[in-house]
């Protein structure tokens, strides 16, 4: 059985939480809070030396970090990996920029307001203007579609509900991107996603 060290506050964490769900993964379930830095103990270094979550071990004992490396890792020879090179390519296209693009605008942003207590008026307007741009950059993608590729469920979709979900936490409205307002239902029900938003 893997372990899953996560925050429940991160959707990275939950990402990988979700997949294992999906693909009827056994693992054990470890809490590691953030904002009380219990990724910087000398425990979790040793373990994972840049200190972030989330990280798993896998039964032979070996750990492996990054939420995109461990889901990619997990859903290895399943349908949640497009068997066609082109839309596998177009997934990876869309992992990448989901941890370039998405998750350190939307995910920062809900992080200082939820979190920190920070005033939306006092969130770097410029940063929030590029959350907005990658909703935006979404909606017109996910418009005619189900799913961001193909025609099921992909580890692109996994990977990219994870914090646009929680996008309202940061001051953004999805009802202002109704084709990713959609989007998000369908992939909730689909993983299902059981944890409240």
């Amino acid at each position: 059985m893997i372990t899953i060290y996560g925050d429940r506050i991160s959707g990275n964490c939950l990402k990988v939480k979700w997949t294992a769900e999906r693909l009827a993964i056994p693992f054990t379930w470890i809490d590691v809070n953030v904002v009380n830095r219990e990724t910087r103990t000398e425990t979790f270094l040793a373990m994972n030396p840049a200190g972030q979550v989330p990280t798993i071990v896998l039964e032979d004992g070996r750990p492996l970090a990054q939420s995109n490396a461990i889901i990619l890792h997990l859903a290895e020879r399943s349908a949640l990996i497009p068997a066609d090179a082109y839309e596998r390519a177009k997934m990876f296209e869309w992992l990448f920029w989901e941890q370039y693009s998405h998750e350190p605008t939307i995910a920062v942003v809900r992080f200082q307001v939820k979190y920190l207590g920070k005033p939306r008026s006092e969130v770097d307007p410029a940063l929030a203007a590029r959350a907005e741009a990658a909703l935006a950059l979404m909606d017109r993608a996910l418009s005619g579609r189900q799913f961001l590729v193909g025609a099921q469920l992909t580890l692109a979709d996994i990977a990219l509900v994870a914090y646009t979900r929680f996008a309202a936490d940061g001051g953004f409205d999805l009802a202002d991107y109704p084709a990713v307002d959609a989007w998000v239902r369908r992939v909730e029900h689909e993983l299902p996603i059981r944890d409240p938003r």
